[in-house]
């Protein structure tokens, strides 16, 4: 996974990494590789703090799903570039806001893909947890807490909205009340 997530990095480094003045051509690779390495790493935190809702919500909706988990990586990216290549405050944000955000949309994109086998959502868990979800079934707990049954509008996430449908609408709640008394 870490393989094709560094690679995954790589498509989108182009203009912020490769080409950028402020990062010298012989440190390109050690960049790339902070920037998978950061994604990884607060994937990995968020599931050993307990965020298993979160990290889901991301690979069910991309960036849109979990803005928390996105913005964690960016910034641990950019302090990484930082502390290991001495990139300033400013540009090292600037880089990690260009690379990880379209990164990890791409990388939740490809996750949920039926027809690419790049990235599969139970060896990233099984990774992730160190084989600690290797019993569950990642896809299932997905489809339950990613929206699934309650997700009635279909957006990925379950909010006022899908309450608001429960009760009204075709099949809502109102409708198998109404049925009692038919």
């Amino acid at each position: 996974m870490l393989d094709n997530l560094q690679n995954l990095v790589r498509q989108n480094a182009d203009e912020a990494v490769i080409n950028n003045p402020a990062i010298p051509n012989e440190k390109n690779e050690m960049a790339i590789s902070q920037a998978g390495n950061s994604i990884f790493a607060t994937l990995k935190n968020a599931l050993n703090q307990g965020k298993i809702k979160e990290v889901l919500n991301y690979f069910k909706g991309g960036s849109a799903g979990n803005q928390e988990v996105v913005q964690e990586a960016t910034t641990h990216y950019a302090q990484q570039l930082q502390t290991n290549l001495g990139v300033d405050a400013r540009e090292a944000q600037s880089v990690a806001s260009k690379v990880v955000p379209q990164t990890m949309t791409q990388l939740a994109s490809k996750t949920a893909d039926p027809n690419d086998s790049s990235f599969n959502i139970q060896d990233i868990f099984n990774q992730l947890s160190g084989g600690k979800t290797s019993r569950f079934n990642v896809q299932s707990l997905l489809n339950k807490y990613g929206g699934g049954k309650l997700d009635k509008d279909g957006d990925g996430d379950v909010d006022f909205q899908d309450l608001k449908a429960m009760f009204s609408g075709e099949g809502g709640v109102v409708d198998k009340v109404k049925g009692l008394f038919k």
